[in-house]
């Protein structure tokens, strides 16, 4: 998996106006948490869809900006959590164990 770096609350802006050309996807990881590295373990052994970029925001050290992205898409923020975004609005997320590529490459592919 090609992570693209979430450390910036600006950053936000950008994924809104990209999400109108195709999908995307941010995973919110704790680094003070195993439920989080097994969740990211998993999705690091998948390839990214062509043309959807994967974001990755380590909560911990970027508070400020997970906390943006719970009153931007109005998701209760967990941890580790994924949240697609399509057209400037989440239209999915998980948490915890729940957490599955096959789930979320489904929802990147539906009309």
């Amino acid at each position: 998996m090609d992570w693209i770096p979430l450390d910036e609350v600006s950053q936000l802006d950008e994924i809104i106006r990209n999400s109108y050309k195709a999908p995307l996807v941010i995973f919110k990881h704790s680094t003070r948490c195993s439920v989080s590295s097994m969740a990211k373990n998993r999705l690091d052994k998948n390839e990214a869809p062509e043309g959807i970029d994967f974001y990755f925001l380590d909560l911990i050290k970027y508070r400020d900006v997970s906390n943006k992205i719970s009153e931007t898409f109005l998701v209760r923020h967990q941890s580790p959590q994924v949240l697609v975004i399509d057209n400037g609005k989440c239209i999915f997320n998980e948490s915890h164990s729940g957490i599955d590529f096959d789930e979320i490459e489904m929802t990147l592919v539906q009309p």
